[in-house]
Formats: structure tokens, sequence, C-alpha cells
């Protein structure tokens, strides 16, 4: 293994023991004030069905479903978390088990390191920016801005689905002005992830369309997600945006599904589970919308 992927090991663990240290503190000090009402300061242990939804999401996002839109929808259905709170409570609860995904692929997966490094460090620069605007949007915008993302996410899942995107190419590495054009691209989606659109089939999706290797597409969006998702969770954290209880059977549930997804399970045929995501989130998109809509006049609070 070379010194810059070395590197980025490291780093991966200081920004993991940062937001672990982060949201630690968090529920420590939610627990000792003992008054607070919002869902950031009620810690208490996960459900069964919190945990078992970690497991369920985590487990399909490793064989390359994605667990963002899987896990919205389940939020929207069974009103778990408040609508507000949903982007700040995927990027905390799915934090861990994307770093544990990331680990594993980075390594096992050959791309070009420092093309890694560059589309990893842009996302993360994209979800630093992204989470500071999405935690102070007030419950309507966040509607709207996740009824719209989940939409945008259906569509690249049946571009996928019907086979119409490109198949890529068999290269490992960007130069001169692909690289370019990657980094912008991936800044972008890092901001996209805040609202909770996932980075997973728009990622695939630009790698192909540069000519790349679509399985090297893996570790550059893991380790994007690993990198920008503990980053965005501490945005999300310090300004109480996310529901703490769900958060934890997320991360509780995740990592373990990751671990059985790639080192025994490995690949399923997904297709018919792919369609039924599909059908999932527009359902949860027009949910959302249609939200948007009945709070339409209604006063709203800020996230924080």
């Amino acid at each position: 293994m070379d010194y810059a992927r070395t590197l980025l090991f490291v780093t991966l663990g200081i920004f993991g023991l940062i937001y672990v240290a982060t949201w630690f503190a968090a529920i420590r000090e939610a627990r000792a004030d003992g008054t607070r009402k919002d869902p950031a300061g009620q810690p208490a242990a996960p459900s069964f069905f919190e945990t078992a939804l970690g497991f369920v999401t985590n487990f399909f996002d490793t064989l390359g479903i994605g667990s963002f839109a899987p896990t919205t929808s389940v939020f929207k259905f069974w009103h778990m978390v408040p609508d507000r709170l949903i982007p700040g409570t995927l990027n905390v609860g799915h934090a861990l088990p994307t770093m544990t995904q990331a680990f594993i692929f980075i390594a096992i997966v050959e791309v070009d390191t420092m093309t890694l490094i560059f589309l990893i460090a842009s996302a993360v620069v994209g979800a630093w920016f992204g989470a500071g605007v999405v935690s102070e949007w007030p419950r309507r915008k966040v509607q709207i801005g996740m009824g719209l993302a989940l939409l945008g996410a259906a569509v690249l899942m049946l571009l996928g689905q019907l086979q119409l995107v490109p198949a890529g190419g068999e290269a490992l590495a960007l130069g001169d002005g692909r690289l370019v054009f990657a980094i912008v691209g991936s800044l972008l989606l890092g901001a996209l992830m805040t609202i909770g659109i996932g980075l997973y089939a728009p990622c695939l999706i630009m790698i192909s369309l540069l000519g790349m290797n679509p399985r090297a597409a893996f570790p550059i969006m893991m380790g994007a997600c690993a990198f920008l998702m503990p980053m965005a969770s501490v945005r999300f954290i310090k300004h109480h945006a996310y529901s703490v209880r769900p958060a934890l059977g997320l991360a509780v549930g995740g990592i373990p599904g990751v671990l059985i997804a790639a080192f025994i399970v490995k690949s399923l045929p997904l297709d018919y589970v792919r369609w039924l995501v599909v059908a999932v989130v527009i359902y949860t998109a027009f949910a959302m919308l249609r939200s948007a809509r009945l709070d339409a006049g209604k006063p709203e609070g800020h996230v924080g």
C-alpha cells in the first residue's frame, strides 16, 4: 500500500475520532441537562426496529443500493423523525457504517490514489458548507429540498435499472480537464449529500461518463462519504439538527450489516430490490412535497 493511501487511512481515522468525540460530548451534555425536549436532547437506547433499520439499510448500501433514500422513506412512512431533522439524522447515523465501508473498499479496490484524494477532498468541502446551510433551514424548506432530491435520486436509479447509464471505461485515474470536471462535480454532490440525495448513484454516473472503470466508483464514493459525513455530522450535532435515538440505531445496527455484506454475502441478485426502492423513493418524494404544500403558511421554526 502506497504512502498516500496510508495517510488517507490515518486521516479518516482522525475524522472518525473527531466525530465520535463530538457526538459523545453532545449526548453527555444532553443527559446532564435533563430539561431539553428536542429530539437531539433526549438520548436513549435505540429500539429493535431502529437498530434493524440500520442493519438492513447499510447491508444493502454495501452491496450498492444506497442507504439514504430507503432510510428517508422509512422515517417518513413511520413518522420516526420530524421532516426537518431527517438530513441530520441520516448523516449522523450512517457515518460510522459508511466509514467501515470506506476502510474495506479503499483497501481492496484498485484506483489511482491522487484521483481518490482529490475527489474525496472536494466532496468534504461541499458537505461542510452544505451542512452549515441545511442545518439552519426551516421545516418546509427541508421538505421541498428533500422531495426534489429524492425525485432526482429516483431518476438516477431508473437510469441505472434501464441500463441508460454509460458503461464506463477501464481507466483508474483522471487527468487534466476530466479531473477538474470531477472535482467540481464531487463538490456539488457533497453539498447535495447533506440534503439527503445520497452520493452513490450520481457518483457512479459521473465516473462512468468520464471513462473510468465503474468498479473504481466504490472506493471513491464510499471514501468521499466516509470523510464528508463525519464533518457534516459535527455541524448537525452542534445545531441540534438531528434525532439522537434513531441515529444511534442506524450506527449500532449498521456496522454489523456492512461487515456481513462485505465479507460473507459479497453479492446478491438485487434487481427486484432496486425496483422496489425506486417505487418507495418516488412515493416518499411526493409525500415530502405534499407535506411542504400543506405546511405553506404555517409558522416555521429553524432546525437549530
